[in-house]
């Protein structure tokens, strides 16, 4: 009898590894330099939750903030490129110093709307920042958008001259460039070293959106905030095409569908949640400076030589990319 049930037994299993084979979960982590409560990396749980859901359970994101694994931004090419991490967000213009073109979205002043950004970073601007990240053997998953960044000091500022000799942390080249030519010096920071840096009076100022200002409490250590829509930076969300194409095929497709809804989550929430970072922070004190039309007027005339300077030594894509983008918009 016993002999009979064990045979029995093994028929079964057999049976039911060919009727069900087994599936083997993957679980990957996914690296965020922001915090916790930061609309990006709040978008990447959702996606990571959407995700697992539809796969039912075969690929899981485990989503790890606030710069947990290390990582501080500009190095994110690389170390998604080279498997250190599989998934990442990463600020498209702060890993520009290894590829250029990504460096295109925060030229100041080129986009005078959020119409305008997106033209340049979902259509004209997609196929190229594609075909980089391929070069990079990687494959972006969905972009998404900062609201305009503006400036955060302790003194109101009015004018270009009244920027002259701020020290300011900025987040990329082109950001650096806007403080050297009106006459500040720029320090290029992490998001994490911001906060101290500004406490002990290594930089008396900052160029970022409303959300790094709630993240950061600027409220503590700043007191003005002036909307000059200097530029607006996008984050990436890539994937090591390594990782991907161990996925089935059914899989890598929920990630790209998935993606693809992730990125216009995002970009119909961006002006609200700037205006609600905003909010927070006139709440805790700080002062909305008015910015007059003669200031930014300025401002455009004084950093037209980075634009300028950029396009002659861009690589022949991004110079494409930004004619056609320039082309579309009439200017």
């Amino acid at each position: 009898m016993k002999r009979f049930w064990a045979v029995g037994l093994a028929v079964s299993l057999v049976f039911g590894l060919l009727v069900f084979p087994a599936v083997a979960n993957v679980v990957w982590n996914a690296n965020s330099v922001w915090p916790l409560k930061n609309h990006h990396t709040i978008g990447l749980m959702e996606f990571a939750k959407k995700v697992k859901e539809r796969t039912h359970g075969k690929l899981e994101i485990i989503v790890q903030p606030g710069g947990a694994l290390g990582f501080k931004g500009p190095e994110l090419l690389k170390a998604v490129r080279d498997g250190l991490v599989p998934l990442s967000d990463m600020l498209m213009s702060g890993v520009a110093g290894d590829e250029p073109i990504f460096g295109v979205s925060t030229l100041p002043f080129l986009f005078r709307s959020y119409k305008d950004s997106q033209l340049l970073s979902r259509k004209i601007g997609r196929p190229y920042f594609d075909k980089a990240a391929r070069k990079w053997n990687q494959l972006i998953l969905y972009i998404a958008p900062w609201p305009f960044a503006g400036l955060w000091t302790k003194r109101p500022i009015r004018s270009v001259k009244d920027m002259k000799g701020l020290k300011t942390r900025t987040y990329d080249k082109n950001g650096a460039l806007v403080v050297k030519y009106t006459g500040g010096t720029p320090h290029a920071l992490p998001f994490s070293e911001v906060y101290s840096a500004l406490a002990t009076g290594l930089v008396d100022s900052v160029i970022t959106s409303t959300p790094t200002a709630v993240d950061a409490k600027f409220w503590e250590v700043l007191k003005y905030f002036q909307r000059l829509n200097i530029e607006q930076a996008v984050d990436m969300v890539n994937v090591n095409l390594d990782a991907f194409n161990k996925l089935d095929k059914e899989t890598q497709k929920i990630l790209i569908e998935t993606g693809k809804e992730m990125e216009d989550i995002m970009w119909s929430r961006v002006q609200k949640i700037d205006r609600e970072k905003e909010a927070v922070c006139i709440k805790h004190g700080m002062v909305s400076v008015p910015v007059s039309s003669k200031f930014i007027e300025e401002l455009i005339k004084v950093t037209h030589r980075i634009r300028a300077d950029w396009l002659k030594t861009a690589p022949p894509d991004a110079k494409k990319l930004y004619l056609q983008f320039m082309a579309a918009v009439g200017r």
